[in-house]
């Protein structure tokens, strides 16, 4: 479940009708009280069984419960909140948009700049520490360079790297906010359905079925984009970060939505999908989605074949290595079966991430990723390192932080998140 009740990022703000749209109400929002009230009856279901059986981890936890209730609200409010703090340096169209490029770019060119010294500095300390034997072959060892020159310029060294740090962190995060308010501002389904290049489907029940199918369709590549690009693994793994598998999981929502590139759902409306129709999808598609966390319903038979169901699931948010990265599925469970991603519930879930991060604060619970990502990319000594820290597989920045650990000869610091299995898929 990628938003429980987020406007999406490319959908319109608050007040904005889009054709078709009539009295659009949310749905996700007009569900709260359904949300609360099967959240009890489930509560109450999981004490009885308890008591027969002993706890498991589809039992509520109130400090896990109460961490994924402060995450749904606040995934309904960063959508309210997020885009409005950002307008204002989106480019081409917010007043601080020009600037934040400038100083993206610049940043990124005292980066460069920084990490050449550093690469240099480095070099001619390494080569001037090594001793040079005497041409005469007498067997006199000399150093190349006094001692005073070479502490000069371990100096230098330390310095390029301290500023390459400073300025890296700086670039990812100005590029990367530029690059993000750029995308959701040329994707919404508003600007698309000018640009549309079919005619208008209407709001029929043809349409509505369409909107509903294509919506799952893009749904499919959305989330397993989400697992497989870190930066936007820094987002969704919010979702996957509790312990215990139950409806109050499917709240534990993201709330930095604003940083990321999603596949444009608004997309559909190029192809005649109106976008009250493309609000429409998306609600039916989160709604259905609720009920599929938890462990009170098992296999459902020949349904299994086509539906994403709660056994399917509950693979989804398994951390055992085998379910890792598979069932992206939201309505339709034949995405994964088809593009290769699918695998049935088998042994026992193990509910959480590879490294759990073993806190109930919502804000630890919604920075961590970030936290390990920017650490990564502040002690990166390349643009390749530091990029491929922030847009490859959340595995391979693990693999690659291991190598570079044994390499130094000392043992990788405590990491946190799905990311720490180098893992199949996106790696």
């Amino acid at each position: 479940m990628v938003g429980m009740g987020r406007r999406d990022s490319h959908s319109r703000g608050p007040g904005q009708a889009g054709p078709g749209d009539g009295d659009a109400r949310d749905l996700t929002v007009l569900a709260v009280p359904f949300y609360f009230a099967s959240m009890a009856a489930e509560y109450l279901w999981l004490r009885r069984r308890a008591a027969r059986a002993g706890p498991s981890a589809g039992d509520y936890e109130r400090r896990d419960t109460l961490a994924s209730l402060a995450m749904g609200v606040g995934s309904l409010v960063a959508p309210l909140v997020g885009p409005r703090l950002l307008a204002p340096f989106t480019p081409g169209r917010g007043r601080y948009g020009k600037a934040l490029v400038i100083g993206a770019l610049g940043a990124a060119a005292t980066t460069t700049v920084a990490d050449a010294v550093a690469r240099r500095a480095g070099h001619d300390t390494r080569e001037q520490e090594h001793e040079v034997r005497d041409p005469s072959g007498n067997g006199i060892a000399t150093h190349a360079v006094p001692e005073g020159t070479r502490t000069e310029r371990r100096a230098a060294a330390r310095l390029a790297r301290r500023v390459a740090s400073v300025g890296g962190v700086t670039a990812v995060v100005a590029g990367g906010v530029a690059i993000t308010t750029t995308w959701a501002s040329r994707t919404t389904p508003e600007r698309l359905w000018r640009r549309r290049i079919a005619p208008d489907l209407g709001t029929g029940i043809l349409a509505v079925g369409a909107a509903i199918a294509a919506w799952d369709f893009l749904y499919y590549w959305d989330h397993r984009f989400m697992h497989t690009s870190r930066y936007m693994w820094a987002i969704h793994v919010v979702h996957h970060s509790s312990e215990h598998y139950n409806l109050s999981t499917a709240l534990r929502q993201p709330v930095a939505e604003a940083l990321g590139t999603f596949v444009p759902f608004g997309s559909l409306c190029l192809f005649g999908i109106r976008p009250g129709l493309v609000e429409t999808a998306r609600g039916v598609n989160l709604l259905y989605q609720y009920w599929i966390h938890t462990e009170t319903i098992g296999k459902l038979g020949p349904a299994e074949e086509v539906l994403n169901t709660p056994s399917h699931h509950r693979v989804h948010h398994g951390s055992n290595r085998q379910y890792l990265d598979r069932n992206h599925g939201s309505i339709l469970i034949v995405w994964d079966r088809l593009f290769g991603t699918f695998e049935p519930e088998g042994d026992r879930v193990v509910y959480g991430l590879t490294k759990n991060i073993n806190t109930f604060n919502p804000s630890r619970i919604a920075t961590h990723e970030y936290v390990s990502m920017l650490r990564d990319v502040a002690a990166s000594t390349s643009w390749r390192e530091r990029l491929s820290y922030i847009v490859r597989g959340p595995g391979w920045a693990t693999a690659h932080r291991a190598e570079r650990a044994a390499a130094a000869g000392r043992t990788p610091a405590a990491e946190t998140g799905r990311s720490e299995l180098e893992v199949p898929v996106g790696a």
